[in-house]
């Protein structure tokens, strides 16, 4: 009995079955690169130098739009003071009336001497 025991306690292994007629398939070769190193290291500097192109086209936007700004303002003051000189000139003319200094001259007790009067020729 002892021999009929150890007969059914074995385990029994299947080996893969050699196919007929495959070939072996040989070793495969690294991977060639179709991009060389050179390529690869230009390719990067080439995208870089984009990069900063591009960042500095923006800077340069930038600082011609603020100055546009800061142009602008400078001609908003200068109509107003253009605008300013406009209104003062005109009450210039107003005030440098010659009725207006004769009202004037009459009220701080002046009197018109026709002997001191010169008359000067205009250029």
């Amino acid at each position: 009995m002892a021999l009929l025991d150890q007969k059914e306690h074995h385990i029994y292994i299947q080996q893969p079955v050699a196919s007929e007629g495959l070939v072996p398939k040989p070793a495969k070769k690294p991977f060639k690169s179709i991009i060389t190193k050179t390529e690869k290291v230009l390719m990067i500097a080439m995208v870089a130098a984009i990069a900063v192109i591009a960042v500095m086209n923006l800077n340069i936007q930038s600082s011609i739009n603020s100055t546009s700004v800061e142009i602008q303002k400078t001609e908003m003051s200068i109509d107003e003071v253009k605008k300013q000189n406009s209104e003062l000139s005109m009450e210039v003319s107003e005030l440098s009336t010659y009725d207006r200094i004769w009202k004037k001259a009459k009220a701080l007790g002046l009197k018109l001497n026709e002997n001191n009067v010169k008359v000067v020729s205009g250029q």
